[in-house]
């Protein structure tokens, strides 16, 4: 595979069909490319050079024709190797490392990095040695070797300097920087990253870097929880995406950074022609489209990020689904939000905090309870993703209030409070959550919701921050000031009709108008809307009886009933779904 900047391929002037298609890979209008080198090497007389084989495979790549990619790439390979020329055999070597890597296959990956280093790595310092020293970073990173992974992310930053490549020189500041930001180096990371972020917003970059740049950079800004940055640029990745799409001067295609390690069930294709990268990033913006409360938007955007990411970036639409589900469950469709849960979780993500607040909303409590712990339980470097911690943190402290637990609640809150630093989106998570604590405490809970209300509003993430409107609400109501608690349900009411919130609507109105003549859920009678008050409030059926007045009979009698009309099995069940209707 020809390599960025870096090498000159061998020319062919008397062949016109392969100079054309030189030419476009030259353009990076890749369908062009494709066709013209695909056609000509039917013909088994007109033998490709190595370099050529590389650009049809490049060609292919960028087409979706994966396998093609693959089988030109082995032949590249092969034809660099005849010609004793190890530069480009350890370049052809590592992309076919990468490519398999991203295919599901870690056996071929492995062996194929491993001949790449057996053709570069006793080699002077040159330019195809970034990758590998890309490569040791990421591995070192994944072993907990954060001192080796910055070692060689800066070793690959000298031989980019070294090169004289923009590419590569860019890459190397995202590599360190994701090694500074896994070790908590926020401010360091950040400025490295928008180091890069400048040469790829300047056109300075050729395609595929321009590509894995917005995906790794938007990564990690969804992950370091730094909203701002990845609104910014989920933006500008879209820009850069939307057909019709012109690159700029050729690179070397590789799978996106997104690549999962196995292969996912889900058939997904890129078209011919269009850009690969369009369904990775679309991915990133239903994310921040969630956040900003675009919900319908990311619903629409969600469809097309399943569509069109490339079969070997299948994880982008796991999270494309995943965050579908959280609107469709916020919006009270649940089922619709179960079956969006289910697909990601088929594509290799674990559907949570959304599924246990799922669970949570449709009165199972102790599957809520149980999928956020394991969840918490089963994540194996909560630095690596801190807004992905934040969230299960979160949800244990909604799920734990919810069946009464306040002690498992402030221990998640406390958790959640020490992660978040000063960090705004994740001190607006901690600070509601704490909130939240001392309002079931009875303790003094308003300055921390108007603290964690104002950093919402800041942020314009407009759920989270009409949620606390309720919370004040209620804590308004608390200290007797009704005319403050109505203001607050008020304006969360507008928020929640306006972003399609139904079930939260609807409680915002039950509170506005004091809960009178409001249709009861799940169909409950008033008596048994009673029972399960008193059932939430911890009493045992002879203290339902002796305070309703009638037998312990008659109390299991409507619990029976209540059971099957919520679909719940046990009270701690039922004490949920009162807690999640409001009925307490």
């Amino acid at each position: 595979m020809s390599a960025p900047t870096i090498r000159t391929g061998r020319t062919a002037a008397d062949d016109d069909a392969v100079e054309r298609a030189r030419d476009a890979a030259g353009r990076e209008s890749w369908a062009e490319a494709y066709a013209l080198l695909h056609a000509h090497d039917r013909h088994p007389s007109r033998a490709l050079t190595a370099d050529d084989l590389s650009v049809l495979a490049d060609a292919a790549w960028w087409s979706g024709h994966i396998d093609e990619s693959v089988t030109a790439r082995l032949r590249a390979h092969a034809a660099f190797l005849a010609a004793g020329d190890h530069r480009g055999a350890g370049l052809a070597s590592w992309w076919l490392h990468f490519e398999y890597a991203g295919l599901g296959r870690p056996a071929a990956a492995a062996g194929w990095l491993h001949r790449a280093r057996h053709h570069l790595q006793d080699l002077p310092p040159c330019p195809e040695q970034c990758f590998l020293a890309w490569t040791d970073a990421e591995e070192a990173e994944q072993h907990g070797d954060r001192a080796a992974a910055l070692a060689a992310a800066r070793r690959m930053t000298r031989l980019a300097l070294r090169s004289g490549s923009p590419d590569l020189l860019a890459l190397s500041r995202q590599a360190e920087a994701a090694v500074l930001l896994a070790d908590g180096r926020r401010a360091q990371a950040l400025a490295l990253l928008d180091d890069a972020m400048c040469a790829v917003s300047a056109g300075e970059l050729t395609g595929m870097f321009t590509g894995w740049l917005y995906c790794l950079a938007l990564t990690q800004c969804m992950e370091a929880a730094d909203l701002g940055r990845a609104v910014e640029w989920t933006n500008a990745a879209m820009e850069w995406c939307a057909p019709p799409w012109s690159g700029r001067p050729s690179a070397d295609p590789a799978r996106g950074p997104d690549a999962p390690g196995a292969s996912a069930p889900l058939p997904l294709t890129v078209p011919s022609g269009e850009n690969p990268f369009r369904g990775v990033c679309r991915a990133h913006r239903v994310q921040v489209l969630d956040l900003v409360g675009a919900w319908d938007l990311a619903e629409e955007e969600a469809r097309l990020a399943c569509r069109e990411v490339p079969v070997d970036c299948l994880e982008s639409a796991a999270a494309a689904y995943y965050a579908a589900g959280d609107v469709q469950r916020r919006q009270g469709r649940l089922d619709a939000a179960a079956v969006s849960y289910a697909h990601a979780h088929e594509l290799g993500r674990i559907p949570q905090p959304g599924l246990a607040l799922l669970r949570l909303a449709q009165g199972r409590a102790d599957a809520a309870v149980a999928g956020v712990e394991l969840a918490l339980a089963c994540q194996s470097d909560p630095r690596h993703d801190l807004l992905g911690r934040a969230r299960l943190l979160a949800a244990r402290t909604e799920v734990a209030l919810a069946v009464r637990d306040v002690p498992g609640a402030a221990e998640a809150a406390t958790a959640l409070d020490a992660l978040a630093g000063d960090v705004p989106l994740l001190r607006a998570m901690a600070d509601t959550a704490r909130g939240a604590v001392a309002l079931a405490s009875g303790e003094t809970a308003l300055p921390l919701l108007r603290r964690a209300l104002a950093g919402w509003l800041e942020l314009r993430v407009p759920y989270e921050a009409a949620q606390v409107r309720m919370l004040l609400a209620a804590a308004c109501r608390a200290a007797g000031d009704e005319e403050a608690a109505g203001l607050e349900l008020g304006a969360a009411r507008a928020v929640f009709e306006r972003l399609g919130a139904v079930p939260d609507s609807r409680r915002a109105a039950a509170l506005l108008s004091g809960g009178k003549r409001r249709r009861l859920p799940g169909g409950l009678t008033a008596r048994e809307a009673e029972v399960l008050r008193l059932v939430a409030a911890g009493g045992t059926n002879r203290d339902i009886a002796h305070a309703l007045v009638i037998s312990e009979h008659t109390v299991s009698r409507h619990l029976n009933n209540i059971f099957a009309k919520l679909g719940v099995g046990s009270r701690a069940a039922a004490t949920a779904y009162a807690y999640a209707h409001d009925l307490v």
